[in-house]
């Protein structure tokens, strides 16, 4: 599993359903939702 910031809960998350996506500039990064609050989640490089 994948942590990474959620703004809503102003902590450090597991990150549900995460999916590695590219950006535009070629990075890799993983998208996915707060376990707790269900707000989307989003870290560049993971």
């Amino acid at each position: 599993m994948t942590t990474a910031y959620c703004v809503k809960c102003k902590k450090k998350q597991e990150m549900q359903n995460a999916k590695e996506v590219t950006m535009k500039n070629g990075r890799k990064a993983k998208k996915g939702e707060c376990p707790k609050c269900g707000t989307k989640m989003f870290r560049i490089g993971g």
